[in-house]
């Protein structure tokens, strides 16, 4: 069982990444590489599920990283066939360190008409309810996976293909999800109506088609990026072509803005915008909003380097690695010992004291979560010789938990919910510390107005407090939402 890094536990997560492919020889293959281009999205574990006609459906599921498992040729051999689906996880906060080999998806249910194997990023935030209803009507639940409410669901309609009892069991869900699912010759992909999490189609060779999370995951097969899956809709891929159809009723769509800031790849292009410009724009107007006398600009790696490029392209403060990361660190295998957790991000990131001794910093980071991570960065700079640290975040204060697929800490355990934006520099001890406004971000992400508040373009409700799906499950434990005036 692989381990989560002791200083993990400073960042947001996203839960997992998802990628299929139909119409390809040896499918499993081309899973395993998009899989590894979305391993950012989720290290715990991974599978793929493959059809072959003389075979039937192989699955394989791994805790650890794609590479460690789906490049043996051993493995791969038993995942024969055209058509195949995979996906990668991080487990939410309640789950981690339990997750049973059940809980790794893809998920892979027999029906009368033959089997679906299904994969989900995102998360459904009436899972709770659901699983108790459908316990009380004689569902018995196998893992502990919120994509099992699907599976159940389909299996409890009275429609007669695949595809429409799909549709049937994700009108009954609420929250964020994009899926990818299969049957022996369909791949198939559907996204809520928000649009929360992202789901992109591509083409690869004379009749393949690839759904995936990222467009980084169609350049690594060497696919051609035709479009991305709106929000609210089902595409059915054959190799005869592509149908398209919007079995929800249409809203306007919220996608997750924090999907610029950290979560996918800077090479991915998300809404026609490349996420490393999106990123380097925050960076600008952090520039703009909070300038600063100093001497460099230094990124916190590796999120934090396009922000850092744009503050100093706009502020005319030179740019240096200030910071080196271990490329190598991983995660670990072993429980920490009290020594090694006491070394801190030391373990991950150095100082390169060379470039910064006698300097008036300005660290850029993507985000402050609890505040011990630069707390301790903070430290390193110091001790490294620094004369001054200046903070500058490139997402406003997170201020509240995500409940549509990202690993975030109870709300007590923000600094941000808890803190001013003084008091948490002097908490962490730097000379200042500025967050990029709201507007800030919508601007560096397209929205030349800012953020219009009677009608947001993507989902900030970490920033906000403002959920566009009510999370039901939550609720009913007691979770108090922002009142909204």
């Amino acid at each position: 069982m692989v381990l989560s890094h002791p200083f993990d536990d400073d960042e947001l997560h996203e839960e997992c990444g998802i990628f299929g492919v139909t119409g390809v020889q040896d499918a499993a293959n081309f899973v395993a590489l998009g899989l590894h281009a979305l391993q950012h999205r989720g290290q715990e574990a991974g599978g793929i599920v493959s059809y072959d006609q003389a075979a039937g459906f192989s699955e394989a599921r791994r805790f650890g990283y794609v590479r460690d498992n789906f490049t043996k040729a051993s493995l791969m051999e038993t995942l024969p066939g055209s058509l195949a689906i995979g996906h990668v996880r991080y487990s939410t906060a309640g789950s981690k360190g339990t997750t049973a080999i059940r809980d790794v998806q893809p998920l892979f249910a027999e029906f009368a008409m033959g089997g679906c194997a299904i994969a989900h990023n995102g998360n459904l935030t009436n899972a709770v309810a659901l699983r108790e209803e459908l316990i009380r009507h004689g569902s018995i639940f196998q893992s502990g996976s919120d994509t099992e409410c699907i599976i159940h669901l389909m299996a409890r309609s009275i429609q007669k293909t695949i595809p429409e009892r799909i549709k049937d069991a994700l009108r009954r869900v609420e929250g964020a999800f994009s899926v990818v699912a299969m049957t022996r010759s369909k791949l198939i992909g559907v996204r809520d109506a928000l649009g929360v999490r992202p789901l992109m189609l591509g083409r690869v060779g004379e009749t393949g088609w690839v759904l995936a999370s990222e467009t980084c995951a169609l350049d690594i097969i060497g696919a051609t990026f035709e479009r991305e899956v709106e929000p609210g809709e089902m595409v059915i891929c054959t190799e005869e072509g592509v149908e398209s159809f919007f079995p929800f009723q249409r809203v306007k769509p919220r996608f997750c803005v924090f999907e610029y800031v950290y979560f996918s790849r800077p090479d991915s292009v998300i809404g026609g915008q490349s996420v490393y410009e999106t990123r380097r724009r925050i960076g600008e107007e952090l520039a703009k909003e909070a300038p600063v006398e100093a001497d460099l600009v230094c990124p916190v790696p590796d999120s934090g380097t396009p922000a850092a490029i744009g503050f100093s392209q706009q502020s005319g403060i030179p740019y240096a690695m200030g910071i080196i990361r271990n490329q190598y660190m991983g995660r670990t295998f072993i429980e920490p010992t009290e020594q090694i957790r006491n070394m801190g991000v030391r373990l991950k990131l150095n100082v390169n004291r060379a470039i910064v001794q006698g300097k008036r910093v300005v660290l850029v980071d993507d985000s402050v979560v609890r505040g011990t991570t630069s707390q301790k960065i903070r430290d390193m700079i110091m001790d490294a010789g620094a004369a001054e640290v200046h903070f500058r975040i490139a997402s406003p204060p997170t201020m509240w938990p995500c409940f549509y697929g990202v690993d975030t800490p109870d709300r007590s355990k923000l600094i941000a919910a808890r803190m001013s934006e003084e008091e948490i520099r002097e908490f962490i001890g730097v000379d200042s510390l500025k967050f990029v406004s709201l507007d800030g971000l919508y601007r560096a992400c397209g929205a030349e107005e800012g953020r219009d508040p009677r009608a947001p373009r993507f989902c900030d409700a970490c920033f906000s407090g403002e959920y566009p799906v009510r999370p039901s499950d939550m609720i009913d434990t007691g979770f108090k939402l922002k009142v909204v005036a």
